[in-house]
């Protein structure tokens, strides 16, 4: 950041909204606390596993990695099936999901 007659002048290029989003501090054990307001807003929950990415030297992402229960359920639907399911018909079901 450099000031000019008072004035800041950013050298990076970063977008006005990103002054407006919610800030945290890294810990000495470089953890991060997740704001409030992010994680109600994404519905994140205790125990969750994430994914941290470098985009580049000032950017990381933090990724969702969910894991499902019941993977069979999401493909098919969760109504037990009482007869033999060819498996054109389970591969037709998956890429409707």
């Amino acid at each position: 950041m450099v000031v000019v007659y008072g004035i800041l002048i950013y050298e990076h290029a970063y977008p006005i909204l990103a002054f407006n989003m919610p800030k945290t501090k890294v810990t000495e054990k470089f953890q991060i606390t997740i704001p409030k307001e992010v994680r109600e807003e994404v519905d994140l929950k205790p125990g969750e596993v994430v994914v941290v990415e470098k985009v580049s030297r000032q950017e990381l992402r933090v990724k969702r990695f969910r894991m499902i229960k019941d993977p069979l359920s999401v493909l098919v639907g969760k109504k037990p099936f009482n007869r033999h399911v060819p498996v054109e018909e389970f591969e037709e079901k998956a890429e409707e999901r």
